[in-house]
Formats: structure tokens, sequence, C-alpha cells
């Protein structure tokens, strides 16, 4: 593959950013999508122009100068680093007679690649196909599906029409197909709601070390792989923080700086994970020069999710390939969140402060007197509590101890207890 970036020379600019520097940035992170989606980079081109041509984006003679390069190079396709138009497409392959892509067409391959589950696949052609919909060219004037009989003759369909009528009936069955999967999930989801665990959601950049991290945090086998979006399906694990209430995490798929909203409106199963947590780690990847622009980009897809003022911790995974004095000087403590996923560092503090930060079933402080009969209620209270101070007097036992409100609450109906 052969990739294609623009650069805007009026684009405002931060102070000491050379102009064109972010989409050359860009056009670097479209190498890391190229290799993911399994392609051979034969190598890059970039253009820094006043404007953006409206039929070719690059201009007649920089299209003249990517065909050569195609030829060159031996590139079976060119990939351009932004979205481009049906007719902006049609007259880059007819202008370097190679196969364009656009970036929104290699995420789409790279999804199709990485969909594992039922929905996801479903998913994953909804959203090909609501791409390929308005970029159906017809091939020739040939009319198709001619009548032979009384009353059928006529002039037909011509052979484009018959695609996207086709395509239209195909959207709206894996439509429907993904509303009843929808409609199954909401039901387990309901049944999970039906005991008091809360939702902790890992979100964050695409290859920011999320399922490495879920993985750490909840012993789970999920796959963990240094490609771009190897997490499409929502996963999700229970996990026993200190004051001994549990939690369900789930693993979500990685952001993307202009990630289309066809694809938001796509992988719903993933981001409804998002939009039920009590509470969202923004997991980033401090190793990464560009992190701050990276976390920006997923500040704003929160922001269009509708949940920006969710309780939320910011993780900065990844230390361990900061050098030693570096890491050493963050783990020194400014009160932000610094880990490990791959050897562990910094995963207990990021465990406590969950615990501090979960808003569902919260802990709470009771002293009680439990007969030393029921053995029960004592086992139950050891396992699911922090016992403070205990004492046997007769045939009781006095004790203090902090336990999650349900806990609490099953324990006044249970047992026959009064407070202390």
């Amino acid at each position: 593959m052969l990739l294609v970036g623009v650069g805007l020379k009026r684009m405002p600019h931060l102070p000491g950013v050379d102009a064109g520097q972010a989409e050359r940035e860009s056009l670097a992170e479209l190498e890391e999508l190229a290799r993911s989606a399994g392609a051979e980079v034969a190598g890059t081109i970039f253009q820094l122009r006043d404007g953006i041509d409206p039929a070719t984006v690059i201009g007649r003679g920089k299209v003249e100068e990517v065909k050569n390069e195609a030829r060159l190079r031996k590139a079976a396709a060119v990939v351009f680093d932004r979205n481009l138009t049906p007719v902006q497409q049609r007259n880059l392959e007819r202008g370097t007679e190679c196969r364009v892509i656009d970036r929104t067409q290699l995420i789409l391959d790279i999804f199709a690649r990485h969909a594992r589950s039922r929905e996801g696949q479903l998913q994953v052609e909804l959203a090909q196909l609501n791409y390929l919909l308005p970029r159906l060219t017809g091939r020739g004037t040939q009319l198709s599906r001619l009548g032979g009989g009384i009353g059928t003759r006529g002039p037909g369909e011509q052979k484009l029409e018959t695609d996207r009528r086709r395509i239209r009936d195909r959207v709206r069955k894996i439509g429907q197909s993904i509303e009843m999967l929808r409609r199954q999930r909401s039901l387990r989801r309901e049944a999970r709601q039906a005991v008091p665990l809360g939702a902790v959601a890992l979100v964050g950049y695409t290859n920011a070390g999320k399922s490495t991290l879920f993985n750490a945090l909840s012993r789970a086998t999920v796959l963990v792989s240094p490609k771009m979006f190897a997490t499409l399906d929502p996963t999700v694990r229970a996990v026993r923080l200190a004051s001994h209430r549990r939690v369900l995490l789930s693993d979500t798929v990685g952001f993307i700086r202009d990630l289309p909203p066809g694809l938001l409106a796509a992988f719903r199963a993933t981001l409804e994970e998002v939009q039920e947590a009590a509470l969202i780690l923004h997991v980033s990847d401090i190793s990464n020069p560009r992190h701050a622009e990276q976390d920006a980009e997923v500040e704003k897809i929160l922001a269009e999710l509708g949940v920006e003022d969710r309780p939320r911790l910011h993780v900065y995974n990844k230390i361990d390939r900061l050098p030693a004095d570096e890491a050493a000087a963050l783990l020194a403590g400014n009160g932000n969140l610094f880990v490990s996923a791959l050897t562990g560092t910094g995963l207990e503090e990021l465990l406590r402060r969950i615990d501090q930060a979960m808003p569902v079933d919260p802990v709470v402080r009771l002293r009680f007197r439990i007969p030393l009969a029921d053995g029960r209620t004592l086992a139950l209270v050891h396992a699911l509590g922090h016992v403070l101070h205990s004492e046997v007097n007769d045939s009781q036992m006095a004790i203090e101890v902090e336990l999650p409100e349900s806990v609490a609450r099953r324990l006044k109906v249970r047992a026959t207890t009064t407070p202390a």
C-alpha cells in the first residue's frame, strides 16, 4: 500500500508547532492502522496545501505523482489519511489507475478482521454497507431482470438500482437482527443489575493497554495484541475489591481520532457498557509522546456518548516503558495513577482508588451482637466484610465491621441481631 497524507498551511497551529505536524503524526498512525490490517506499507507521500482540491483532494499534478510512485513501488492500493467523498474517490481511482481507500474504509477492514461475536460481525457488516451505498457507481447501461411473460415486459431495473435495493434490504435485515441481540443483551444486563454490583468500564485510545490491564485486574485471558482495534466485542468480569465489594469490569473498543460517527453507532454493544458504568477508567499510554492529543480525542467521544460527567479515574499505563528515573519521579506521588499492567506496578493502588470512587453499594460501619451458634452469619461477615473488632460475651459475639451496604441489609433481615 502507498499512504498519502494532506496538511493545510492555513490551519491554526500551536506556538512552536510546525504547519502540518499534526497531519504528519496522523499519517504515522495510518501506517500503524495499515499494518494492523495486514498490509505491507510500500511508502508514504505527504503534501502541504493551501486548500483541499474539491475534485481530487491533492490536485491533478499530485495525482500524477501518486500514480507514478504507486507504479514504481508496485503498490496495489493507495490509502488516503482522510475521509473521501464518493466523487473524490472515483476521480482518484481514475487518475492513479489504482484502488483508492480512505481512512474509514481501512478502519472498517480492521474491524471486520477482529470482530468475533455474531453481533460484532453484524455491526461491522452494517457499517460497511452504509459506507458502500453512496459509493455505488453504474457499470454500463445494461438492464437486468427483464420480464419474460405478459405484463412483465418493460425497461426493468438498471444494475445500479438493483444493487442499491439489495443493499437496503440487507441493511434492514441486519438492523432487525442487531435489535433482537440488543434486547437479549438488555435482559442479561437486567439480570446482572438485580445483584448490587457496580460496573466499571475501561476506555481509552486504541492500543493504550486496556486489555492487558483488564487481564491483570480480573485474571482473565482476553486477547492482547499490539495491533490496533484488537478488542471489539465487550468482555465483562467480576473483580473483588479490598472492601469485599464486587464490581463488574468491562473491556471496550479503543477510540481513535476522526472515528466515523457510523462506527460509534455500529458498536453500540461495547459503548453501552460505557454508558451503563458507574465509574469510568480512562487509560492512557504514558509512554506515547502524543498521549495528550489522544486523551483529547477520548474526551470528545465520551462527550458524544453523554458520559463526560460520569465519575472517572485517569490511569496512566505503560510506566515500565519510561526511563527508570522518570518513572520513579512520577511514582513519587502527584495524585495521578501511574501503573504498568504488564509488570503489576501500581495495581494495588488502582484497586484501592476504585474502591474509594465507586458510588454503588457504599461501605458502612456497623456494630452487631451475633449468637455464636449462628455460624452462617459469622462466616458471611468474615467473608464479605472487614472485621475491625470482636469480643465474645456469654453466647454472643459483639462485632464491629465494615460491610457493603447490600450485605448489611441482608444481615438485618436474616440474622437475629441487634445493634450493639
